[in-house]
């Protein structure tokens, strides 16, 4: 049976590739201290279906290329809110009405 990890996609640039990161927590033998260690692993991606942010699901394979040895199982969760989504230009923002300066009020008062 082969090993399964699960991590977060961090990048999908390449064709049919994915880049994998996993975050563990250990502890320091002599102070007791946790702490967290992240490490990439090369996981391919037959469809090109995961997309940065997501949640996956990996596994041990044969050596597909050099850094290349699991394969992705499953896409366990998507992000909620993702970049690309999130795509707002200032013609949808609503028009905000133009605020008076702090020089424009005492030529106001001085017109009255």
């Amino acid at each position: 049976m082969a090993k399964q990890i699960i991590g977060v996609v961090s990048s999908n640039k390449g064709d049919k590739t994915i880049v994998v990161t996993v975050q563990t927590r250990k502890t320091h033998p002599l102070y007791r201290k946790q702490y967290t260690v992240s490490k990439k692993f090369m996981a391919h991606d037959p469809k090109n279906e995961a997309q940065p942010g997501d949640k996956v699901a990996i596994s041990e394979t044969r050596p597909i290329s050099a850094r290349k040895h699991h394969i992705l199982s499953r896409i366990i969760e998507k992000p909620v809110l993702r970049a690309d989504s999130l795509a707002i230009t200032k013609a949808d923002e609503p028009e905000r009405p133009a605020s008076k300066s702090k020089t424009e009020k005492p030529e106001e008062e001085a017109a009255k």
